[in-house]
């Protein structure tokens, strides 16, 4: 988990407990599992003894940060901050102590309440003053951006974050007694400046720690799927689909994230790892991972849930779970399944089995066919075996307007009822 250490910092956090932090950007209402890895790094800080302050930007997300972007994002207002500050603070709860009377127990701070009242001349004055741009300039994130073939440039808005930022370590150097700050490897110019504003200003020592930027072995960026983020929100991302993010992970990605993103000892995993090697087919390696981050994140009834979900495709699920799954997990487990729309009125008079598969919907192409299968108890509707006998009817609906049938163990159809 560790890229960039500064000298020193590992005798620091030997020394006893050590103050560290992390900034959030507040870019939405919710964390991502892009998020997690500085989470997690956090939890384990605590875990040691250490005690974690949890920025969120409320200043620099008026900014944006150009570290590793090829061109300015847009800004945020104060009342959208503030709405996604209360939701990042919920779930970050969740896992990190906050309220403990312990001496490590995390603080949340917002970067808006002390930058609010810094007058532009005062800011240039009394911080300006202190980094030449030269030293600004000389960042990997500035060159990049100015260097690049794509790039339009930057603007004087950007240039100036890594000030901002560095100016959050500073106050939280000098009223927190925060000796440490901790981010990805694209953060370290901006934890550096940081470094260097303590001591040309206070004559303090100051530390920083990164981690590797996560990516997946196919080079694709991390966290992201065709439909977009993967979401801390159980409303943005079920947790069936969060589960069924780790579960489909690669063997490779496996064995990296497994040490990263849950909290087994190392004994564990070299174990599980050792296990997969033998039989990679049964996929124990992802099957703990997403156990473990599901449980973590969502808790073990989610984790239940979600398990119970995925029988639905590919186990001996029964009629009966089918009702019980919420509809969001529902639709999530027959999404990219064939659909069909039929009439609630032609549902309530009932429709014989064969006209349902063959005319109703196009589950079967013909009768005949219909016939046949039916005949080799190939069809199930809402996973229970039919006869030819069986009348589709509104009795046989889940959640008030979904019918699943089955040809075979492997082809579904979702039939909706309109």
């Amino acid at each position: 988990m560790i890229h960039d250490v500064m000298p020193g910092t590992e005798e620091l956090l030997g020394k006893g407990q050590t103050t560290a932090y992390v900034g959030i950007d507040p870019t939405a209402d919710s964390l991502h599992v892009g998020h997690l890895v500085s989470v997690m790094m956090m939890k384990h800080f605590q875990m040691a003894g250490h005690k974690p302050i949890f920025i969120i930007g409320g200043a620099t997300g008026m900014i944006g940060d150009p570290s590793c972007k090829s061109q300015e994002r847009n800004l945020l207002d104060e009342e959208t901050i503030r709405k996604n500050m209360d939701g990042i603070k919920v779930q970050l709860s969740s896992f990190i102590d906050f309220h403990s009377t312990d001496p490590n127990a995390a603080i949340m701070l917002n970067n808006y309440d002390w930058m609010k009242n810094f007058t532009f001349l005062d800011f240039i004055r009394d911080i300006g003053k202190h980094i030449t741009v030269n030293y600004m300039m000389s960042k990997d994130s500035v060159k990049k951006r100015l260097s690049g073939e794509t790039s339009s440039g930057m603007s004087f808005t950007e240039f100036t974050y890594q000030l901002v930022q560095g100016y959050d370590f500073l106050y939280l150097r000098k009223n927190h007694d925060c000796l440490l700050q901790m981010g990805g490897s694209d953060q370290w110019g901006n934890i550096t400046t940081g470094g260097e504003l303590i001591r040309r200003i206070e004559g303090l020592d100051a530390y920083g720690l990164t981690w590797p930027l996560m990516t997946k072995s196919d080079g694709k960026k991390f966290g992201k799927t065709e439909s977009g983020n993967i979401w801390l929100d159980p409303k943005r991302t079920s947790p069936y689909k969060f589960y069924q993010f780790w579960l489909n992970t690669g063997d490779e990605d496996a064995e990296k994230y497994i040490k990263i993103f849950t909290l087994l000892s190392p004994e564990a995993i070299d174990a599980l790892v050792a296990e997969h090697r033998q039989a990679p087919h049964l996929r124990q390696l992802q099957k703990t991972l997403a156990k473990e981050i599901t449980c973590l994140i969502h808790g073990e009834a989610a984790y239940g849930s979600a398990l119970e979900a995925s029988q639905i495709l590919f186990g001996n699920s029964t009629s009966e779970t089918l009702h019980k799954i919420d509809e969001d997990t529902f639709l999530s487990v027959f999404e990219g399944v064939p659909q069909f729309e039929i009439a609630m009125a032609d549902l309530e008079k009932g429709i014989p089995l064969v006209e349902f598969l063959a005319e109703k919907t196009a589950i079967m192409p013909s009768k005949g066919e219909a016939r046949r299968a039916i005949k080799a108890h190939s069809i199930s509707i809402n996973k229970e075996k039919v006869g030819e006998e069986t009348m589709a009817s509104s009795r046989s609906l889940i959640n008030g307007k979904y019918i699943v049938a089955q040809s075979g163990k492997k082809s579904y159809f979702l039939i909706i009822v309109n």
